[in-house]
């Protein structure tokens, strides 16, 4: 993925420049083991900072100019970190201190958009997810994550934000592969719930819902979820990070995938029809 190539890059070039401040120490350059000495490092780390293969806190940054006698230099390492992470949000990162400030983040953009498009090829869009099913998806994602669990605060964020899709002069594009009605990450009685409550959504006048069946012809495969805020901002999700992505070309291309997923999708009746037949075979089971 070209955004993982810009980000090695970036990672890369950082890495020569924390080279060159070891190599300029005013008391003369230091060995990448002298340097480790001093901060109380293994060698590994020093090694992998410089070789682009392991990614710097900003505290990293600060102890690296500090023993390099250039403290000076901290604010422009921490300057190129938050240039290069601003698209790359690793979960780590993000969930150091649980999944409420994610979802207050979300909720930023969510404020300045008037059409937001979505793809999820697992799971209930968040937008019209039920309390009971964020708490278990929450849940299992901090277990994954090895996060601090703040589960209800993240809950009522997640439920206050579907207070836009009540609002006037706003537009819901959401869009799900089949399997979200099918993937049991929340018990039986929840999910039935669930779906009784996604049924509900199919005509608002905020809301266009469809859904790709199974069955459905592709034209392009359900790939990662993906959101698309107005046309200024796509957030791509992933297993180790969000990726945020601002450039005009590459929204334009998950705008363009949306619009292909959806030549496949069916929308009102038989949207409902779909949404009924996994609460009968959840029933059934």
């Amino acid at each position: 993925m070209p955004v993982s190539t810009d980000y090695q890059q970036a990672r890369e070039a950082l890495g020569i420049r924390l080279r060159e401040l070891r190599l300029s120490c005013p008391d003369g350059r230091l060995t990448g083991t002298a340097l480790a000495l001093r901060l109380g490092w293994p060698n590994s780390k020093v090694s992998k900072l410089e070789l682009g293969k392991q990614t710097a806190t900003p505290e990293d940054l600060h102890a690296w100019a500090q023993a390099c006698g250039q403290a000076e230099a901290a604010d422009e390492l921490r300057s190129r970190l938050a240039g290069f992470e601003s698209h790359i949000r690793s979960w780590r990162r993000q969930l150091t201190a649980g999944h409420k400030a994610v979802q207050d983040a979300a909720t930023v953009e969510h404020e300045r958009t008037r059409v937001l498009t979505m793809w999820e090829n697992c799971l209930i869009p968040g937008m019209l997810q039920i309390p009971e099913y964020a708490r278990h998806v929450f849940t299992r994602h901090a277990d994954l994550m090895r996060s601090p669990r703040d589960t209800e605060d993240a809950v009522r964020a997640r439920i206050q934000r579907q207070e836009g899709l009540y609002r006037p002069g706003r537009k819901y594009r959401i869009m799900m592969w089949e399997g979200a009605l099918r993937s049991l990450v929340c018990p039986p009685p929840v999910f039935a719930a669930q779906l009784h409550h996604l049924g509900g959504v199919i005509g608002l006048d905020t809301v266009d819902l469809g859904i790709v069946p199974f069955s459905a012809p592709l034209r392009i495969w359900p790939g990662n979820s993906f959101w698309v805020y107005d046309d200024r901002l796509a957030i791509v999700e992933d297993w180790h990070a969000e990726l945020w992505l601002d450039d005009a070309d590459t929204v334009a291309l998950y705008l363009r995938t949306w619009q292909t997923l959806r030549e496949s999708a069916v929308f009102g009746p038989e949207a409902h029809r779909l949404i009924h037949a996994a609460r009968r075979a959840l029933d059934a089971g």
